[in-house]
């Protein structure tokens, strides 16, 4: 943990750049390893074909972004981490918001460890 799932509408694929949203977000993560380990970071991204924003007369488009994570970070360490997150969202997405109608937001989920199930042999390249 922990994932990164972005919901993006179709019509702005083409300008979106999503990989590279994806990367921008590996970065914060991986920035607070010592919170989150490097090895269990995941980043996605959905494209969006069937939806409806607001009364449907525009050519709205929306950025629905989620972060899971397990339970035991501070709650200072959780507004940090999704401070900054939104942040990058807003400015990777600044000159699109510009140009066309768009809906931006982010949510936190945080769960116990109880009900999780993980099998991931990718930590050990980051143990020190």
């Amino acid at each position: 943990m922990p994932h990164f799932i972005v919901e993006y509408t179709d019509n702005i694929k083409e300008e979106a750049a999503i990989p590279n949203l994806l990367e921008k977000v590996n970065d914060v993560l991986i920035s607070r390893s010592n919170l989150f380990p490097t090895g269990g970071i995941r980043s996605r991204a959905v494209e969006l074909h069937d939806y409806r924003v607001a009364d449907g007369e525009e050519d709205d488009a929306f950025v629905h972004a989620t972060l899971k994570i397990g339970a035991g970070r501070s709650a200072e360490h959780k507004k940090e981490t999704c401070d900054e997150l939104f942040e990058v969202i807003k400015d990777h997405f600044a000159d699109l918001y510009n140009r066309r109608y768009l809906a931006l937001s982010m949510e936190l989920i945080e769960f116990s460890e109880e009900g999780t199930y993980k099998y991931n042999n990718i930590h050990k390249r980051f143990k020190k």
